[in-house]
């Protein structure tokens, strides 16, 4: 599938109003969920999930995320492959990837994870793009989020609240977000901070273990955070994710020390690292960091999965150049040397649809997807191609079972939502509709969107009747996420 973004255009004043409340009177604190008193326990697993539900929702609709399938397929294989030997866990864990060129990486309550997608640019190896992963999976397993919330309900009720807004606040607009997010860190008392500092140490020491139990080079984290600190040290401005992630010399001694105990490996960056850091560059890169040639050279130089990678590169860079015919020449020999190759077929499927060879590419998917376990990037690029053939019904019925089996991908809603407008089913249009908007926080309009097409289906018929069985689904959710849209 083409590159794409979550754009829903909320403006920066809604977001402010809705994540930031700043409430002027003295009963504030009864706003925020009951947590209990330090010896009686944090946030429980049930608030946690919903705070981060409904902020996962707003993040989706104010932040660039790039909704790429195969980039989401690899960090959430990567990040899962970790949370699989970590401790703790309480919840599934998500990934995504903000197209921001700035460093950072954060998490938030629920499991929802966060990769700034010049993290991929900064990592040298898997190892380190994992000692990443491994560190925010291990606040989250840690419940860093939620207990430093809980010591902050007696002294500044709404101080986390205001954090967590300004994080997505600086997806949208880094620069007003990030001065929300240290002005309001900077408000705090001194203990907090303190506190942060000690979160990032015990992140360092879980991460590492996750992080060696998973086979990945324990060397990495304390090879990253070195880079990080060289970068703060000699650029005229420090890393972002220094800001939210402070690097004592303390800090970084302690995960060299940490790491030098554990036995030294060797461990070889898959194919997909190299492949995702390709399309990271190529395809969501700035002008200050494209895909260059000097780094396919230095990837033609290497090993064999660098190789193939430096090749994909190239096949990457005429394709946004539309020298359609090149990126096919290269291409189509290496698929037919890995037929099932998803990078491959997914920028060979988006040449096809561009030059309207839409027959070849469908043959050549389900062809592929015959020999697969119905991989989810497959299907949705089985799904564009039939809609883009005019073959609706096929993509209609491939698409409600993707939805069923992946609610929550707004990829998949999108394009069922085009499928059944150019069918004109103008009730089903507005459901799939529906749901995409329900993903990224817009309840009342998902809302609306259902009760038009309930109105517009025949009176006690089983659309009809899911239709109303959703919208009461929602409002329910509007009824627990109250709490975070007051103000």
């Amino acid at each position: 599938m083409a590159t794409r973004f979550v754009t829903t255009g909320l403006l920066v004043s809604t977001l402010s109003a809705s994540l930031l409340p700043l409430y002027a009177t003295a009963d504030s604190a009864d706003l925020l969920p009951d947590m209990g008193t330090t010896a009686g326990g944090t946030l429980t697993i049930d608030q946690e999930l919903q705070m981060g539900d409904y902020y996962v929702r707003q993040l989706r609709g104010s932040a660039p995320l790039i909704t790429d399938p195969l980039l989401d397929q690899y960090v959430n294989q990567l990040g899962n492959r970790l949370v699989a030997h970590a401790y703790s866990v309480r919840f599934p864990f998500h990934f995504f990837i903000v197209n921001n060129d700035e460093l950072n990486a954060f998490a938030f309550f629920g499991g929802n994870v966060v990769l700034h997608s010049a993290i991929f640019r900064f990592t040298d190896n898997e190892s380190e793009l994992a000692s990443v992963l491994s560190h925010e999976i291990s606040h989250v397993t840690q419940r860093h989020l939620a207990r430093a919330m809980e010591d902050q309900k007696s002294k500044s009720p709404l101080t986390w609240v205001g954090v967590l807004g300004s994080i997505l606040l600086a997806m949208a607009s880094p620069e007003a977000g990030m001065a929300g997010l240290t002005g309001t860190i900077a408000g705090t008392q001194q203990g907090m901070i303190s506190f942060t500092r000690a979160n990032e140490e015990e992140a360092d020491r879980i991460g590492l273990q996750v992080l060696q139990r998973s086979g990945f080079d324990p060397e990495a984290m304390p090879n990253f955070l070195q880079k990080l600190a060289d970068q703060s040290r000699y650029a005229s401005k420090p890393p972002e994710m220094l800001l939210t992630h402070p690097l004592p010399d303390s800090r970084l001694s302690d995960a060299r020390n940490r790491a030098n105990q554990m036995p030294r490996i060797v461990v070889q960056s898959s194919e997909d690292f190299y492949f995702a850091k390709v399309r990271i560059l190529g395809m969501y890169g700035t002008e200050d960091h494209p895909l260059t040639d000097d780094y396919l050279k230095q990837l033609s130089d290497g090993n064999i999965r660098q190789q193939s990678a430096a090749q994909y590169g190239r096949a990457v860079q005429f394709y946004k150049a539309k020298s359609f015919n090149q990126a096919r020449n290269i291409l189509e020999p290496m698929l037919k040397k890995d037929p099932g190759n998803a990078w491959y077929l997914d920028l060979l499927t988006d040449i096809d649809i561009d030059q309207k060879h839409v027959p070849q590419a469908i043959a050549r998917l389900e062809k592929a997807d015959a020999a697969t376990s119905k991989d989810a990037v497959l299907q949705l690029n089985i799904a564009n191609a039939y809609i883009e053939g005019g073959e609706l019904a096929k993509a209609s019925r491939l698409l409600y079972r993707y939805t069923y089996a992946h609610p929550d991908d707004v990829n998949g809603w999108d394009l069922l939502t085009k499928s059944v407008a150019e069918q004109g089913l103008r009730a089903q249009e507005l459901a799939a509709r529906a749901e995409s908007m329900a993903l990224v926080g817009r309840l009342d309009q998902s809302i609306s969107m259902l009760s038009s097409a309930s109105a517009q289906s025949k009176l006690g018929s089983l659309d009809q009747a899911r239709y109303d069985a959703r919208i009461d689904q929602l409002r329910q959710l509007q009824k627990r996420f109250q709490l975070y849209e007051k103000g």
